[in-house]
């Protein structure tokens, strides 16, 4: 579905007031604000992806202003958060999104934990245990590495989808989402415990937060259920209510979205850091040695072409997935692997050269970059994009593994040596894989290429400086 410019301008108009020189309450207070203006629905994601993409897009621009406080608050909350509902959620519980955007209610997403989260694959220690008798959860944290680990939004919101292992009648039905309340008029819940994860070097507008569950109790209906559900009598018995598919499998969809949402917030702050470096430039003189403007010296000359080149690359990489994932998002279905693999990658290619580039501006454009307002001091932006939603190089080993579990030709002739190197030498064992960790990674950047070419054929970029070995 197209966005139209009237509601292009509106969203522009509304976020052009966001201001990240505030607290985090107050900036919780702007957040809950814009969700009422109705023009972002917390269903867009499935109804209206490109409006949703569209919408972290445009409030991107602004991160070189803001820093990246706002930007996470935002994409937790309609993306993680509202997203997993509508992902796992049934008919009712998805229809209270409509309720939450109203009243301006702020969610949370409890999956990532001190010793498991993303990087795990979605292992949790946190245990959701079934009480027949009261016919309720018992959501635990049965040890410190157990408790919830930087939680965007976990000091303010009133909501939480939680991730955490369900138990029902002493048997393991694995990892299951639930949706409760965190804080009511009078304040927290019973029984859940929460700390501040202290001040960071950008963002301190957004409150992180680690939580601890001390045997919280939450009602049967808090189990986001379309997938699975649990019914009470005989100490409950738990019931899959479609072949084949895991709540976890599709709380994981909410990773892809993410992971583009990612990839284009690093791309969308790398061309405004660039347009705003070169509006100064372009009035800067200087003598090089004849007098001149600083966008003349050779070498910054050729990094903003360069630059240009390859962010149109890339933002047609990313845009490819955005479109392929949209069409998922609206029928319901988990991507192919192909794209989930291509998404992975764009997420790398996005962040990373992100980071190369804006790094170079910053040596090339001299003393400007150490001046305030002007986009350097926030470039920490693109460190938090490199690690959300699955750190670059935790992306690039699963990429890796995958391609080791193939034994048929693919790829190139380079791609499938260096897989062979790694299948013979896992024959020694486990440990081997840690001993070839740069051919891990060689393999992994080799699985990238290939689905930049597959996606977008005829397009090859360089391997962003971030990736070089040591």
């Amino acid at each position: 579905m197209a966005v139209s410019e009237e509601w292009r301008q509106q969203w522009i108009e509304a976020v052009s007031k966001i201001r990240s020189n505030v607290s985090y309450e107050e900036s919780a207070q702007q957040l809950r604000s814009l969700q009422q203006t109705g023009l972002l629905k917390l269903t867009d994601l499935k109804y209206n992806p490109g409006k949703f993409f569209e919408a972290h897009r445009l409030l991107a621009r602004h991160a070189p202003n803001l820093g990246p406080g706002f930007w996470i608050r935002f994409t937790v909350h309609y993306n993680l958060f509202a997203g997993s509902v509508l992902a796992v959620g049934n008919e009712q519980q998805v229809k209270q999104l409509e309720e939450i955007q109203q009243k301006g209610f702020l969610g949370c997403f409890g999956l990532t934990e001190k010793l498991a989260g993303v990087n795990s694959g979605g292992v949790v220690n946190t245990i959701a245990e079934w009480d027949d008798q009261t016919q309720e959860f018992v959501i635990t944290s049965p040890e410190v590495g157990a408790q919830k680990n930087w939680i965007s939004q976990g000091l303010v919101g009133e909501l939480a989808v939680v991730v955490a292992d369900l138990r029902v009648a002493g048997k393991r039905c694995g990892a299951h989402a639930f949706l409760m309340e965190l804080r009511d008029a009078k304040g927290p819940v019973p029984n859940v415990e929460f700390g501040d994860m202290g001040r960071k070097t950008v963002g301190n507008d957004l409150d992180n937060a680690w939580i601890a569950f001390h045997g919280a109790r939450v009602p049967r209906h808090t189990l986001l259920s379309r997938y699975g559900d649990v019914q009470p009598g005989n100490g409950g018995t738990y019931v899959s209510k479609v072949k084949g598919l895991t709540n976890m499998a599709m709380i994981g969809q909410r990773l892809f979205s993410g992971r583009v949402a990612v990839a284009w917030a690093a791309l969308t702050f790398t061309r405004k850091l660039f347009e705003m470096t070169r509006a100064y430039s372009d009035h800067k003189k200087c003598w090089i040695p004849k007098n001149s403007t600083l966008t003349e010296v050779p070498q910054l000359q050729h990094l903003y072409l360069r630059a240009d080149e390859t962010l149109k690359k890339l933002e047609n990489f990313v845009g490819s997935c955005e479109k392929q994932l949209s069409d998922c998002l609206q029928k319901d279905e988990i991507p192919p692997m192909a794209l989930q693999e291509a998404i992975a990658s764009a997420k790398i290619l996005a962040s990373e050269t992100s980071i190369d580039l804006c790094f170079r501006l910053k040596q090339d454009v001299g003393s400007h970059a150490l001046m305030g307002d002007t986009g350097f001091e926030q470039m920490d932006f693109l460190q938090a994009c490199k690690f959300a939603e699955g750190d670059s190089r935790i992306l690039m080993q699963k990429l890796a593994r995958d391609r080791v579990r193939i034994s048929s030709p693919l790829g190139s002739s380079e791609e499938q040596q260096l897989a062979k190197e790694l299948q013979d030498a896992m024959k020694g064992g486990a440990k081997a894989w840690d001993a070839n960790f740069e051919k891990v990674y060689d393999l992994a950047w080799q699985v990238v290429q290939r689905n930049v070419a597959t996606v977008c054929p005829g397009t090859s970029l360089r391997l962003p400086c971030g990736l070089s070995k040591l």
